[in-house]
């Protein structure tokens, strides 16, 4: 009906924007009590960073019992000739819808690299978009990059390759990239090494500083577009 307010909306921005700006001001703040301690390496200084959201627990926290589901019938090797049961925890009872949901998951509930993993592919590209649209905070880049390259497998490569795209697309992306480490620059590597061989084969993708329009041109064909994608993405991700 014309001239209706939502207020479900309303109210779920107005929580995303608060979440949003206490993110800001505690990471913030961890800033400058790393600038005060003064860190011997920006590895530390990131690291007080990435830790900011953290607290101390309480002898009443206690962890609760944990449920096994199925969330995938590929394994989390390159194979994906078995099964793998992934333990999740209780406290995770149904997928976050806004980034600091998300945040509080990741940290609390994602016990290891495989739960990680799946994570990322139950809420798929567009579910992960909808959630970073504000912001995607420091470190989280590097994070996502490393469990994708540890895990990722033929069967999910255009689910990847759609997770990395959306990542693309969220604010200060180039800032991210930037500030990534060594090892997560490595992993980034890795991961689009392996999707390359994923969506090539023997034939392989042709090396992106060799690559002549005639190339081009043959990968964006239909039954290319894996190919013009990945291509696209090493270049933005500078996987290169």
């Amino acid at each position: 009906m014309a001239g209706v307010i939502d207020f479900r909306a309303l109210e779920k921005e107005l929580e995303e924007a608060i979440a949003s700006d206490e993110k800001y001001q505690r990471e913030n703040a961890a800033k400058f009590r790393a600038v005060h301690q003064k860190v011997a390496s920006y590895e530390e200084f990131r690291d007080i960073v990435r830790a900011s959201h953290l607290k101390p627990l309480d002898k009443k926290d206690k962890m609760k019992n944990k449920r096994s589901i199925l969330w995938n019938s590929c394994a989390v090797k390159s194979d994906c000739e078995q099964q793998s049961e992934v333990v999740l925890p209780q406290e995770l009872e149904r997928f976050p819808e806004t980034s600091s949901e998300f945040y509080r998951d990741w940290r609390r509930c994602m016990k290891n690299s495989q739960e990680c993993y799946q994570l990322l592919l139950q809420l798929g590209s567009q579910n992960l978009g909808r959630i970073f649209q504000i912001d995607l905070a420091f470190g989280l880049l590097g994070e996502f990059l490393r469990v994708l390259s540890e895990n990722v497998c033929i069967k999910d490569r255009d689910s990847v390759l759609e997770i990395l795209e959306t990542f693309a697309g969220t604010k200060r992306f180039g800032l991210n990239v930037d500030l990534l480490s060594e090892q997560e620059k490595k992993a980034c590597h890795g991961l689009f090494k392996k999707l390359q061989e994923m969506g090539t084969g023997s034939s392989g993708i042709p090396e992106l500083s060799a690559a002549s329009d005639e190339d081009i041109t043959t990968h964006c064909r239909p039954g290319g577009q894996f190919e013009r994608k990945l291509m696209e993405l090493m270049h933005i991700y500078q996987a290169i």
